[in-house]
Formats: C-alpha cells, sequence, structure tokens
C-alpha cells in the first residue's frame, strides 16, 4: 500500500470516484451529483479556496487501485476568527482495514503539521458551512439533504488514533402523526400577541438577493457565538444561494421581522435527496436528469430539512425559535410534506433541544465533530 497527494486531474477523478465504489451495495447512501462534488473541490469555483487551502490524499494497493482517501483542510476565515492554529480534515473514505485508514489520516495530520497546524478538527467538506460532521448512530437511516452519511466502522478508526469529540450534533425528526402541533401553534400565537411589533412573513423570491443578503447578515451575528462557527464570506454565500434558488420552496423560508426590519429567519429545503436516491452514479446525463425531475415533480420528495435558523442577539429571549418552528412545520404541512429533520442541532443548545423534544419531535441520527492535538513527528 502507498499514499499519493492529488497533483494530476486523474488523481481528482479516482478521488471523486472512490465513494461510488465503496457504497455501491450500501442501501442508506445517497450519491451526490458528481458535478457539485467537482465544483465544490474547484479553486476557480469554489470560494472557499480565496481564503483556505484543500491537499488531497489516495491510499493504492500495490496494483494501483484505490483503498481510500482524505484531505487536510486549512480554513483561512476559521484561523482570522479563532487565531487557535487548528486546521481540518474532511473526505474521509476508506475500505474496511485499519491500516489503510491510519495510514491516511497520518498523511493528513503530517500535512497539517507542515502548515505550522497545532490540532486538527473533522470531518468537513472542506468547512462547517458544508457537509460536515461523522455519523455514529442512525447507519440504518438514508441522509436528508447536504447531511453525511459513513460507513459504521469510521468511528472506531478514529478513536484508536487518539480522536476525541469536540462536539456532539444531532438530528431530530418530526412526523405530521406524531408532532404536538396544537401546543406548537399556542406558543406561537402568544408570543406574537406579546410583540405585537412583530410579523411574519416568508421570502419574497422577486427580491432574492437583497433577502438572501438579510439572512446571511442574520446568520452571521446569530451565529457568532456558536461552537466551531465560521463566517461565511459574502462569496460564500453567494454561491450556496444561487445552489439553494433552484430547489428553494417560498413558503419554507420564513423570516421574522420587527417593523419591517428582519430580525430571525429559518431556511427549509425540500429533501431532495430522496430523489438524488435514485441517479444511482451521481451523474445527471443522459438518463439521471430524467430520474431526478421526475421524481421531483410526481411525489418522491415527501419530507424536507430545516438546515439554519438564527436570532439576532437583541432580540434572544422571547421564543422567536418556537415562532419559526413553528411557521415552517405549520407551512411544509400545508405544502403536502409529511415529515421534516431538523440538523443539526448542537448539543449545547438546550433551549433548542427542549423545545423540539415537546413538540413530538426525537433524536433520530446522532453526529460528532472530532478533534486531537498534533505533536511533531507524532504523523507523516
Amino acid at each position: 500500500m502507498r499514499i499519493r497527494k492529488l497533483e494530476t486531474s486523474r488523481d481528482l477523478k479516482r478521488f471523486i470516484q472512490f465513494p461510488y465504489d465503496l457504497y455501491r451495495d450500501i442501501p442508506y447512501w445517497v450519491p451526490p451529483l458528481r458535478l457539485d462534488i467537482k465544483q465544490l473541490l474547484s479553486p476557480k469555483k469554489n470560494p472557499f479556496f480565496e481564503h483556505g487551502r484543500v491537499q488531497g490524499f489516495l491510499a493504492e494497493d500495490e496494483q494501483g487501485a484505490t483503498l481510500g482517501r482524505i484531505a487536510g483542510i486549512i480554513n483561512g476565515m476559521h484561523l482570522q476568527k479563532y487565531g487557535d492554529s487548528v486546521g481540518f480534515f474532511g473526505f474521509f473514505e476508506a475500505v474496511n482495514d485499519f491500516e489503510v485508514a491510519e495510514a491516511l489520516i497520518r498523511a493528513a495530520e503530517g500535512w497539517l503539521l507542515e502548515q505550522e497546524m497545532t490540532a486538527v478538527r473533522g470531518p468537513v467538506n472542506p468547512s462547517l458551512n458544508d457537509v460536515a460532521g461523522l455519523l455514529v448512530s442512525g447507519f440504518e437511516k438514508k441522509p436528508f439533504v447536504m447531511m453525511p452519511y459513513n460507513m459504521d466502522y469510521y468511528p472506531d478508526f478514529f478513536q484508536r488514533l487518539g480522536y476525541e469529540r469536540a462536539m456532539t450534533m444531532w438530528a431530530y425528526f418530526l412526523h405530521r402523526k406524531h408532532g404536538k402541533f396544537e401546543k406548537l401553534w399556542r406558543g406561537r400565537d402568544l408570543i406574537l400577541r406579546r410583540y405585537p411589533n412583530l410579523t411574519v412573513r416568508t421570502i419574497d423570491m422577486s427580491r432574492f438577493d437583497v433577502e438572501a443578503q438579510a439572512i446571511l447578515d442574520i446568520y452571521n451575528e446569530a451565529w457568532s457565538e456558536n461552537w466551531g462557527h465560521v463566517p461565511m464570506t459574502d462569496a460564500e454565500f453567494a454561491k450556496i444561494a444561487k445552489e439553494m434558488k433552484q430547489i428553494v420552496e417560498p413558503e419554507l423560508v420564513i423570516i421574522v421581522e420587527d417593523e419591517g426590519e428582519p430580525i430571525a429567519f429559518a431556511l427549509s429545503l425540500p429533501n431532495i435527496n430522496q430523489a438524488l436516491q435514485h441517479v444511482s452514479d451521481g451523474r445527471l446525463f443522459p438518463s439521471g436528469i430524467l430520474q431526478l425531475l421526475l421524481r421531483m415533480k410526481f411525489g418522491g420528495v415527501t419530507t424536507v430539512r430545516t438546515m439554519l435558523m438564527g436570532v439576532r442577539k437583541g432580540y434572544r429571549g422571547r421564543g422567536l425559535d418556537s415562532v419559526l418552528v413553528a411557521c415552517t412545520v405549520e407551512n411544509s404541512y400545508g405544502l403536502g410534506y409529511s415529515a421534516g429533520e431538523l440538523s443539526w442541532v448542537l448539543d449545547s443548545n438546550e433551549v433548542l433541544l427542549n423545545h423540539l423534544e415537546s413538540i413530538g419531535a426525537v433524536k433520530d441520527k446522532e453526529y460528532v465533530m472530532l478533534e486531537k492535538q498534533l505533536e511533531s513527528g507524532q504523523s507523516g
């Protein structure tokens, strides 16, 4: 076995291809679109590379077949905010062989040491603002849109190599059959009566760019003190907004205003993974796009994912999280969706955790972010 740095376009193709081979017989894995992954890893297409660096590695057997992959990652925005010399790893996939996993992880750690990092955290692909986290329970369920899935033997690999939990994150599931909705509606109505200057509306798609900028401003303020938060640059958010605009349901983007000024939001998306699971090789052409469109149009997507919520600091403690959840649930069920996932929720966010459980949501999947201190000479 040998470990090689990604250096050529052929290396990149193999790096992208490997998960499609590894998960071929795993029914719970939802193949991402290859074009999306290629753009995610492209310095020309992904604004992450305006401040970050990614170095990929491949593990090969003696015949040159791919056994695994990983990337070492430097996030310039993280270093600018925290100044803590923490590097990251991501895009990790490997066959069920500890020696392969160890060699890959050591390679990423060694590269990070060369970049003068003193700790490593992950997985992120390539940042916390993208698909991130390691699944540790819920392997028998398909992931929702923009959520990770991984082999069940990965947690053991990282534990054996000295990685510890830096944070636990939960995916909550709420089905219309089991939700305590009367309590939800009453709580929302009570809060809005208490603060009559507040109004609730959905996104105005005719002013999408202005609305998106307001959401970004709230997000960066509301999340600034959350664990691990890294602010999105305008270019990074513009890229995400452009991608989401193609699938967004206006009724699923809730905005709370104070006398016309946006002060809170919740963003949910149709769970297009229910359609993508039928595009088995991640290629839209020649037949994948037809499968995707048919599933999207004719009832193939029945669930949603609430992926972002934020309340400006000056409006905390007024129960606006409950208002956002209530309006999201009401609108999604009004559109015919049968269930939703709220993910992920930090284990430290006790207020939201308790609220979700009080309305009948249940912990459905568990994810973790891992961390390890690096010492010169330990990797390579």
